[in-house]
């Protein structure tokens, strides 16, 4: 089932060991592309031709491999199944009006797999492993880069232990791996959110801060909760009073009172979402004032009450950013405006314009594949 076989030398300035490492291509036989409907994509269920992988064995990652899309074989007592060592990465690439190759701060991405790798006592992945990596990779499988507005193949980076045994230790094996998706928009309309006063996403001292998979797990049952009450996600408060707001699903969360936006600090509990960093340098290029601080539930309540709250919205690289239109709290709806001019849609539109090349970027990051 291969067509060729193909090798990409990695670049060695970045090599962390002497030895001269290789990405080798599989081609897949057959292209599945002719059977998406690209008009109607599903986020994260429809997946492209190739994946990359990368085997971590015997103290060193071996050479990384881009292989046809399919299952892969672990034996049952893999660590994953059993201690949760699991982390992964979400980007996107997008095709511009000449059908350049763009990516948004990938660097960042690679550095924060790394923070999350390191917490979780995963061994740390080399950066020309995961730019040459998804660069071959997305270059292989860039037909199926949607053009649609508003859609983007999405990227889903990941490791996870594959080291055996039913003993309560970090793993000796791991994979890397990468595999594409391209997605439609990925939230349509507003969201109404419900303020969550009895779980919590995380601790002080935990893996908050970390993207691994267990910090999500976590959250589904109590959002099936707020699911159930009539809301489509929650807002997380903070582990001791749950007084503090902290994220929004999945998401960083912004709060604009009057003109001033208002986000919490990052800290063991919260992501360092690369989106919220990025509308935090946009808002400020923007002229719009911006305060990095710690926001009270009843500080929310009270703007919403005296009228003062004018807008609510998640961040993340799915949705870039999600207005929300309604949050519960204690048996109480409060209902955010309408308004003409959102921070919410000026922010997104400027972070779309420079992922999609249709504006300058000043802050340098596009990456050109």
């Amino acid at each position: 089932m291969i067509e060729f076989l193909n090798f990409i030398p990695l670049n060695l300035k970045a090599m962390e060991t002497s030895t001269k490492s290789l990405i080798s291509i599989e081609k897949s036989k057959t292209s599945k592309i002719d059977k998406v409907d690209f008009d109607n994509l599903a986020f994260g269920s429809v997946f492209t031709d190739h994946m990359l992988v990368c085997d971590y064995k015997n103290g060193a990652w071996e050479n990384p491999k881009i292989v046809p899309y399919g299952p892969i074989t672990l034996d049952p007592s893999a660590k994953i199944f059993h201690y949760g060592q699991s982390i992964f990465e979400g980007m996107k690439a997008y095709k511009d009006i000449e059908e350049a190759i763009w990516l948004f701060r990938p660097l960042d991405n690679h550095k924060r797999l790394n923070i999350s790798a390191k917490r979780m006592a995963i061994p740390e992945i080399p950066e020309n492993y995961f730019m040459e990596g998804l660069s071959a990779l997305i270059t292989l499988d860039e037909k199926w880069i949607p053009k649609k507005a508003g859609s983007s193949l999405y990227i889903r980076p990941f490791i996870f232990a594959s080291g055996q045994g039913f003993h309560a230790s970090p793993a000796n094996e791991y994979k890397f791996m990468i595999c594409l998706a391209p997605s439609g928009s990925y939230f349509s309309g507003k969201v109404k959110v419900l303020i969550e006063e009895t779980y919590s996403r995380s601790a002080n001292g935990g893996v908050g801060y970390a993207k691994a998979g267990g910090n999500y797990a976590g959250q589904f049952y109590p959002t099936q909760l707020a699911i159930e009450k009539g809301y489509n996600q929650v807002i997380w408060t903070d582990d001791n009073t749950h007084e503090y707001i902290e994220e929004a699903g999945a998401m960083n969360i912004f709060i604009r009172i009057n003109d001033t936006l208002i986000t919490g600090p990052t800290s063991d509990r919260i992501l360092d979402g690369i989106t919220r960093k990025s509308i935090i340098e946009i808002a400020k290029d923007e002229n719009i004032k911006v305060e990095v601080r710690k926001i009270t539930v009843t500080e929310v309540v009270e703007a919403a009450k005296n009228g003062s709250l004018k807008e609510m919205f998640g961040a993340g690289t799915a949705a870039v950013i999600s207005p929300i239109s309604t949050f519960g709290h204690k048996g109480t709806d409060y209902d955010l405006p309408e308004l003409q001019e959102s921070y919410a849609t000026r922010l997104k539109n400027r972070i779309t314009d420079i992922q999609y090349n249709r504006a300058e970027d000043k802050f340098g990051w596009r990456y050109k594949l």
